[in-house]
């Protein structure tokens, strides 16, 4: 049984760390040997209730274990109290809007508030979002050096959701590089048939992706071109906001919300903004 203790021991060292926790951090808050800590870790990995970044190598609490709490709570987003910019997005649009953030090496939903408008969309709480499929996960991977973008992208199968959905890594990376052109990601038909959806990264002090802010609709309601143009304004204003109180002060790329990105900038770059000489020049 000490196995099972170890590894419960480990899920309740993990649960509180937004940051994570190294493979040393762990041995030490928890005295288990280096060995068997690893040979823990690596079946809760197996069994997604631990995830593993890429990037920095650190342990965090995974989907799976996530996706345990929510089922608890009836998986209702009302007992998740969202940001007030996701709330007035929400508010404003009439359309579902929702929060993202980069757990592990999983894009999961951390946050949602539904609108008053109907959608055939299922999204909760602790879902994991598909990097090639879902603006919401692109959003957050066109600002990933690249190859920790690919790396994130190779762990897991590039999957068809619909016939629009890219599934080569070279038709993915030619569409992160136009995310990263315009500021914002636009998802047609990609993941769910008949839903519209735009997505856009907020950003640290930094200047490294902290999460995205997605807006989902039916797709019979964001046919003109206006209506598309009002919710890209909507959705970067949240993400704006966002970023402002995690200290971003860089600039945010020029746009034409209705026609075609500018040109692409150089690709791999960890991001479409660049930091401001004037401090938040927007």
């Amino acid at each position: 049984m000490q196995v099972v203790v170890r590894a419960l021991a480990v899920l309740r060292a993990l649960a509180p760390k937004a940051k994570g926790a190294s493979l040393q951090e762990l041995h030490e808050e928890l005295g288990i040997p280096v060995g068997s800590l690893h040979r823990v870790l690596a079946t809760l990995m197996d069994e997604e209730f631990v995830t593993r970044s890429p990037r920095n190598r650190r342990y965090f609490l995974g989907p799976v274990a996530r996706q345990l709490a929510e089922q608890t709570s009836g998986h209702s987003a009302l007992l998740v109290t969202p940001h007030p910019a996701i709330t007035a997005a929400a508010e404003a649009s009439g359309e579902t809007v929702f929060l993202t953030e980069l757990i592990g090496d999983r894009a999961v939903c951390v946050a949602l508030r539904e609108g008053r408008h109907p959608l055939r969309l299922f999204v909760r709480i602790g879902q994991e979002m598909p990097w090639n499929a879902a603006a919401s996960a692109r959003a957050l991977l066109a600002h990933q050096p690249q190859h920790i973008a690919h790396g994130l992208l190779e762990a897991r199968p590039l999957s068809a959701f619909t016939d629009d959905t890219p599934t080569t890594m070279e038709g993915v990376d030619e569409h992160l590089a136009l995310v990263r052109a315009r500021g914002y990601d636009v998802c047609d038909d990609e993941l769910d048939r008949g839903v519209w959806a735009v997505a856009a990264p907020t950003f640290t002090s930094t200047g490294s992706v902290a999460a995205s802010v997605t807006l989902a609709a039916a797709g019979g309601r964001m046919r003109a071109p206006e209506v598309r143009a009002r919710a890209v304004e909507t959705v970067l204003a949240a993400a704006r906001e966002l970023s402002d109180e995690l200290g971003f002060t860089g600039t945010w790329p020029a746009r034409d919300t209705t026609g075609p990105p500018g040109p692409h900038p150089t690709h791999g770059a960890p991001s479409a903004l660049v930091p401001s000489k004037k401090g938040n020049d927007r």
